[in-house]
């Protein structure tokens, strides 16, 4: 057996005569499993709240989405249309057309998107689940689905025949002096309300794609977007290559996490803020350990000077004490993380804590964020084990 592992061994699990060093090494102990337990939980809380939070943009965004690099739109030839459908990993796609245009209702009036879709749309992106009240609109008609902000702006109706809802949009390419003739306008008929985010819930009025093309005096195969969703597996860089040779790398390409850069940035950025803030408690705790292991190195100052004269060289003697710091680091991080595990499988079983009460606190536990305890606990200990032993020196010895 390894000479320092087998002596670090025998100093882990016998006493120090001091019974200060003994209430130190307990306490370091102890602050090494809260602070693992602490840490695992913490990052399965925010895993949790991170996929909670992504889970309205999920529904709501397709898995890519195309658009035009030059300009607001594009065309799309009927042979570019065939080569799109023989794609593989596309199970649906839809057309879309996005522009601002001005609402007006009742003498209210707010500036947002017009996003006009096809009849596939509903295939590609879960609209449909996000409905606060009303219904979907259907192919073809003046009917449109709006964001809950959108409607509470407007104090808009639904199914309102008397007081329909118009929209306005300048007409392309066109200088004239009469104001009425400077914009395309229509009346729309609101049937629905669908609620996501406070964002995007003041951003879109659903309409029909060709109601879109006929404001924007849009061709028939001109469109601003294109949005898919993947079959299980699908290769996405290949897609994305696949598309970019179909329009001669003229396009723009977006998968959902860049659809929601900022989301996404801001949701990494508190992770990472919180993984510091519990490391730097960490690292206090094993500033402790570091202390105990020096006050045992001055403790056993005489059996290490015997072994010393025995033959053992100084860097045998460091390893001791470098041993016995991960040991006991090895130890309260394994028996922490066990702790953690338990109360994130609690927690996600039997909704021990509750936002609402028909809503539990989500948690998720997953192997990353085992491994980041894993490799934060074992490293900081042993570098400050690495520290503490090599206060062992031969002046101390001699």
């Amino acid at each position: 057996m390894n000479f320092p592992f087998y002596i670090a061994r025998r100093y882990t699990v016998s006493f120090s005569k001091s019974s200060a060093i003994n209430i130190i090494t307990g306490i370091a102990s102890l602050g090494i499993i809260v602070g693992a337990a602490a840490l695992f939980v913490v990052l399965s809380v925010f895993s949790g709240l991170k996929d909670f939070s992504l889970s309205f943009s999920n529904d709501f965004d397709p898995d890519l989405k195309i658009t035009s690099t030059l300009g607001k739109s594009f065309f799309i030839s009927p042979e570019q249309a065939q080569k799109i459908q023989k794609i593989d990993g596309i199970a649906a796609k839809s057309n879309i057309i996005e522009e601002r245009m001005l609402f007006l209702y009742e003498g209210k009036e707010v500036v947002t998107y017009l996003k006009g879709v096809d009849s596939s749309y509903t295939d590609v992106n879960k609209v449909e689940k996000k409905l606060y009240m009303g219904e979907w609109m259907e192919p073809k008609t003046p009917q449109v689905v709006v964001g809950y902000g959108i409607h509470q702006k407007l104090s808009l109706g639904l199914l309102s025949y008397g007081n329909p809802l118009e929209v306005y949009v300048p007409r392309p390419g066109k200088t004239l002096n009469n104001a009425e003739q400077a914009f395309n306008k229509t009346t729309l008929l609101p049937v629905g309300v669908y609620a996501v985010s406070e964002e995007l819930d003041e951003k879109y009025v659903f309409a029909d794609l060709n109601l879109a093309q006929e404001l924007l005096e849009f061709k028939p195969n001109q469109v601003t977007g294109i949005e898919f969703r993947f079959k299980p597996g699908a290769n996405e860089s290949a897609i994305s290559t696949e598309l970019q040779n179909i329009f001669n790398n003229k396009l723009t390409i977006k998968n959902r996490a860049q659809l929601n850069d900022s989301l996404y940035k801001m949701l990494n950025t508190e992770q990472t803020a919180l993984y510091l803030i519990f490391t730097l408690v960490i690292v206090l705790t094993l500033f402790t350990l570091a202390g105990a292991i020096i006050m045992l190195i001055i403790d056993k100052k005489n059996n290490l000077t015997t072994l010393y004269n025995l033959g053992v060289e100084v860097k045998n003697l460091r390893k001791i004490f470098l041993f016995q710091g991960s040991i006991l680091t090895a130890a309260g991080g394994l028996i922490g993380l066990t702790l953690g595990i338990i109360i994130v499988l609690l927690q996600q079983n039997y909704q021990l804590v509750m936002v609402t009460p028909s809503m539990p606190y989500p948690v998720i536990f997953n192997i990353e964020n085992l491994a980041i305890v894993l490799a934060t606990i074992f490293s900081l200990g042993f570098i400050s084990s690495l520290i503490a032993s090599s206060r062992v020196t031969k002046k101390l010895l001699d």
